[in-house]
């Protein structure tokens, strides 16, 4: 019997993933049934987004498994009604995307490349930037995405920190944890890049205070989540000098408004949520492994720690 599999995200995600997934599920050896409106008692597995108009799993006695197709769970993982396995999306796109996104900003912001791609004024101005080595970044946030980006910088040769909310360990980068490893991980950097989830216990997580614990001229980048800064506290920094310059990715509102003040802000380089993405093709191929173990009784890939707390 076809194994039956619900696509719960919105209408125009699933005219990009019918075709990839039906054919990584046909090339994993599943005979599934995957549609966006099957009847609640025979689904199985969700393949689901959080913004879909699925939010009460209760009503699906025969649901083994839910497999996001987003890599933050803080919005799902909460939910009361969910008593299934919970697996995130890991997909190798999403992930180079990222590497790569976050690797061109911080070297854009370590060599200096504003200066010389806008220069009106043709100025003259022979100062060579500091090697990686004498260079102190900060990643916030040490999941998946961000283990793959400290990793990244570090072999560049940058002296990279990282914090996260438990202890991690990566090879060639300076792991902290807990809130008195924040200011540790903090004081001195010259680059801090937010790959946090969204938690209420990550919301602001750069205020006035951890900000004034950088380098005076230090670098922002956010391809995280919007809320993890206080956009005026970052403001005011920006005005003072405290903070040279912002790459923010992600806002509290997205499309950002017109009139929001990083727009007009000369040290704020605003990008409109596009660091990185999940590719369908990828994407769908997780999705079908993490079917075709679930069928075979094996544990599913990058499950979610629930009793961690979001």
């Amino acid at each position: 019997m076809a194994v039956q599999v619900l696509f719960a995200a919105k209408p125009a995600r699933w005219v990009e993933y019918e075709a990839p997934l039906r054919r990584a599920l046909k090339d994993a050896g599943i005979e599934a049934t995957i549609a966006c409106d099957l009847p609640a008692q025979t689904v199985e597995y969700i393949v689901y987004a959080p913004n879909s108009d699925v939010q009460d799993f209760s009503v699906f006695p025969k649901l083994k498994a839910v497999l996001n197709l987003w890599a933050g769970v803080e919005t799902v993982a909460p939910n009361p009604t969910l008593n299934v396995p919970l697996a995130r999306m890991v997909d190798h796109g999403l992930t180079q995307g990222m590497k790569e996104w976050v690797s061109g900003h911080v070297l854009r912001h370590h060599l200096g490349m504003d200066a010389h791609i806008i220069n009106p004024d043709h100025l003259w101005q022979a100062i060579a930037p500091p090697l990686a080595q004498d260079r102190a970044v900060t990643i916030l946030g040490l999941g998946e995405l961000g283990a793959v980006c400290a990793q990244t910088l570090a072999a560049f040769g940058f002296r990279v920190s990282g914090w996260s909310r438990s202890q991690r360990s990566i090879e060639g980068v300076n792991c902290y944890s807990g809130k008195d490893g924040l200011k540790a991980a903090l004081s001195g950097a010259e680059i801090v890049v937010l790959l946090l989830p969204d938690t209420p216990a990550t919301e602001n997580a750069l205020d006035a205070e951890s900000l004034s614990w950088l380098a005076k001229g230090a670098a922002i980048i956010n391809p995280g989540r919007g809320p993890l800064i206080d956009d005026e506290a970052l403001l005011d920094a920006l005005d003072s000098g405290q903070i040279g310059h912002a790459t923010l990715d992600v806002f509290r509102v997205e499309p950002l408004p017109q009139d929001h003040p990083f727009w007009a802000h000369p040290n704020v380089t605003v990008t409109p949520h596009i660091a990185s993405e999940t590719r369908t093709w990828t994407a769908s191929q997780c999705v079908a492994e993490n079917i075709r173990r679930g069928e075979a009784g094996a544990p599913l890939l990058h499950l979610v720690d629930r009793s961690a707390g979001y």
